[in-house]
């Protein structure tokens, strides 16, 4: 399974622990547990707080393990692996068709599937058992003991046995000790008690994350962050000034009419992949699909550079698209074309819709008039023009701009200047 590792070697900025001075310090660790799932303190300084005070407490841990799923696009789950002398990394398990082979022979893989809560391997006692190759590789590390556990977040039923293909909810664990004799009874019984605080936590925690993950995925950064912050109301809106970027793909419907549905979404997936990335990492928000098109914006109010960076993202759209239909001809499936337009105005940007069913759009003139000027692209031959509000705030590519001519757009008031970029020799 494919990986991406963040790591973190520096403290992190966890509230400060202000246990009862009555209680013990398992007590204390336990109501630290539950303020950091109250606070909504990060997964990351959840399990770097927690490491640490169990080893303050006196529990031999040299590394702890955690993995939970993840409700991304990109990403069916996260592992945080902790090291006592090296801190905290966060590593992003990939979706993939088939489980790898190395996840297939973990102990945690084996946990899963088996009517028991968790699972102690002593890697002093002889060889570990050949089915956990893991293990031999922890023992040549001069690991002494091996403790992993699993917590659902779903009511348990007869059996917490359950598909390790397909876990339900919740989250897989595993301590890892090097001192000699490994854990004890007693450290043990700790760690089990501290379990479910623990859980609970880092189950708020993930809740958070995954919500932002959703939000983000189906609205976009900028949407999905004003919503998660409670800008919630039908009508709540802010106007805002922005370059708006209308994008489609030329003779859709002819080609949805002639060629299989999963074929179809193949090839969106294949164009919008492409748009989607060089609008994000120019500092553009997509806002919504809408068939074969795409609405998004650059927000000149939070970026001063927003039109050339939407025009250079415009330009390496040409690039992208070309190379993407050089990729599927050769391998002999369906291209397009694709015309795009980009226009400069003030735009209404908030909640549209029902009481419960809301839009986080942009609605306006400026709207509607990108769109009259996407539509002129067919009539004048042309991937990509803009407006002269977007021609006369270019910087960078100033000496490129050329005029179309002026035009009357449906709808719009008077005749309006259109403009391109020659990139020629």
């Amino acid at each position: 399974m494919a990986r991406s590792v963040a790591r973190s070697r520096t403290s992190p900025h966890i509230a400060p622990m202000q246990p009862d001075p009555n209680l013990s310090s398992h007590d204390a660790i336990a109501e630290w547990l539950v303020l950091q799932g109250i606070y909504g303190t990060s997964q990351e300084d959840l399990l770097e707080g927690y490491c640490t005070r169990i080893l303050q407490a006196g529990l031999p841990v040299q590394r702890v393990h955690v993995a939970q799923r993840a409700y991304h696009p990109e990403y069916g789950g996260f592992g945080y692996n902790w090291q006592r002398d090296a801190g905290m990394e966060r590593d992003s398990y990939e979706h993939r068709d088939a489980p790898l082979d190395v996840w297939l022979a973990s102990p945690l893989y084996y946990l899963l599937s088996v009517d028991e809560a968790d699972l102690r391997i002593s890697l002093e006692e002889g060889d570990p058992p050949a089915r956990f190759p893991f293990l031999s590789e922890l023992k040549d590390r001069g690991c002494t003991d091996y403790f992993a556990a699993k917590v659902s977040f779903e009511q348990p039923r007869n059996s917490l046995a359950t598909n390790p293909d397909d876990p339900a909810e919740g989250l897989m664990m595993s301590w890892t000790s090097d001192s000699e004799g490994g854990f004890s009874d007693e450290n043990l019984a700790t760690l089990r008690r501290l379990l479910p605080y623990l859980g609970l936590a880092l189950k708020s925690a993930s809740n958070r994350q995954m919500a932002s993950d959703i939000v983000q995925t189906y609205l976009g950064a900028d949407a999905g962050e004003r919503v998660l912050s409670g800008d919630i109301v039908r009508g709540s809106s802010e106007t805002i000034h922005a370059v708006i970027w209308y994008f489609d793909l030329r003779g859709f419907t002819k080609l949805s009419e002639r060629i299989a549905g999963h074929a179809v979404i193949d090839m969106l997936n294949d164009y919008f992949g492409e748009v989607v990335g060089l609008v994000e990492g120019h500092g553009g928000n997509v806002l919504k699909f809408m068939g074969d098109g795409l609405l998004a914006i650059f927000d000149c109010s939070k970026d001063a550079g927003a039109v050339d960076n939407a025009l250079e993202a415009a330009i390496q759209v040409g690039e992208r698209m070309a190379a993407v239909s050089a990729r599927r001809a050769a391998d002999g499936l369906t291209t397009t074309d694709y015309s795009l337009s980009l226009h400069l105005g003030d735009v209404l940007y908030g909640n549209i819709g029902g009481k419960a069913r809301l839009d986080f759009t942009v609605i306006g003139a400026a709207v509607n008039q990108t769109a009259r000027i996407q539509g002129m692209c067919g009539p004048l031959d042309r991937n990509f023009i803009m407006s002269a509000q977007v021609a006369r705030q270019v910087t960078s590519r100033k000496a490129q701009v050329v005029s179309l001519g002026p035009y009357m757009l449906r709808g719009v008031e008077g005749p309006q200047e259109l403009f391109t970029l020659y990139l020629g020799g």
